[in-house]
């Protein structure tokens, strides 16, 4: 069981710092705030992650599918432009899986975040190395499992998150996962603002990782119509395709989902389901916003405009705050 209470688990700043919580989290990560940037495969590139580090958040390159080059480049990106702490997030199904865990142990890389199986057999590696571990969950028991297998922290990602996705809501999965484990947890999955943050932090996770939101960062490098698709988006924009092959996606609804949604009520088989999908991120990556395929999570209604990672960061933890100070006072106890 996690101890104490959420509140008991965050630390405030004094008056003349409006922004600042501090968590084991941020003491893990040796960062200011406790903040994670998602990563986004091909988007999560040494430019986003260096500006989300040196607001004060934790900045992540995306491996992805990429080649060991491929991330040997924007780790070097990021490192030209600051020292401070980064994190690397490696797919477990990445076909380049064993040389990427390679490199990032050569690089000493400070964080991995981990999703896409279970990353066990790896951890001893990687904390030899000096590296903080942290996996990305969405059950109770995977989180049991690799807090034994020696996990520095968990994140609790909820069906709200976007591209790849499991079953169970942030809400629901955040408390059973920080009530089943000792070490600290970050929320993930719907969260676009400090409200989110808050609510996050009220559950008891001890830090909170967006993706969504900051692919309208400006330091984001995917194609500015796509950022227009997510600015606009409504309540209802994303939907989750692929249930049907085990491996369920959530993207914004476009003529390309349209159609592979019809052919999965079809019963095309998982093969031709794959052949159908593939190269279809990269496409809208470079702004094919019709028949790409848009990965944004279910907040993408709360992302109103583009703006620097800074800006978005400092706007969610100087929200988070306020709320959190004035929640007792606020509500109206009988």
């Amino acid at each position: 069981m996690a101890q104490g209470s959420p509140q008991e688990r965050l630390w405030y700043a004094g008056a003349g710092d409006r922004k600042l919580i501090t968590t084991r989290v941020s003491k893990l990560l040796d960062i200011k705030y406790p903040l994670l940037q998602g990563g986004m495969a091909w988007l999560a590139t040494g430019r986003l992650a260096a500006a989300v580090s040196k607001a004060g958040g934790l900045g992540i390159i995306a491996a992805g599918s990429a080649d060991a080059n491929w991330l040997q480049n924007e780790i070097d990106v990021f490192r030209k432009i600051t020292d401070k702490p980064f994190g690397v997030n490696i797919m477990l199904i990445s076909p380049h899986l064993d040389e990427i865990m390679d490199l990032v142990i050569k690089e000493k890389v400070p964080v991995v975040t981990t999703g896409a199986g279970n990353p066990g057999k790896y951890i001893p590696l990687l904390k030899e190395s000096g590296c903080r571990v942290i996996p990305v969950v969405a059950s109770v028991a995977l989180a049991r499992r690799l807090e034994r297998q020696g996990a520095d922290a968990l994140i609790a990602e909820g069906t709200e998150a976007g591209g790849h996705i499991g079953e169970m809501t942030t809400m629901c999965l955040v408390p059973m996962v920080v009530d089943a484990v000792e070490i600290p947890v970050i929320a993930a999955g719907g969260i676009a603002d400090g409200r989110g943050a808050a609510a996050a932090f009220i559950l008891g996770a001890e830090g909170v990782q967006m993706g969504t939101r900051f692919i309208c960062a400006e330091e984001s490098p995917v194609h500015a119509d796509y950022k227009e698709r997510v600015i606009q988006c409504r309540d209802r924009d994303t939907v989750v395709c692929g249930i049907s092959t085990g491996h369920p996606v959530r993207v914004i609804k476009n003529q390309f989902s349209r159609l592979y949604l019809s052919k999965e009520r079809e019963g095309l088989e998982t093969a031709e389901l794959d052949r159908m999908g593939a190269g279809r991120y990269p496409a809208a990556f470079q702004g094919d916003v019709e028949n790409g395929s848009l990965l944004c999570g279910q907040c993408a209604g709360l992302v109103e405009k583009v703006e620097p990672a800074i800006e978005i960061i400092e706007d969610v933890m100087e929200t988070a705050v306020r709320i959190l100070k004035g929640v007792g006072s606020e509500l109206c106890l009988k």
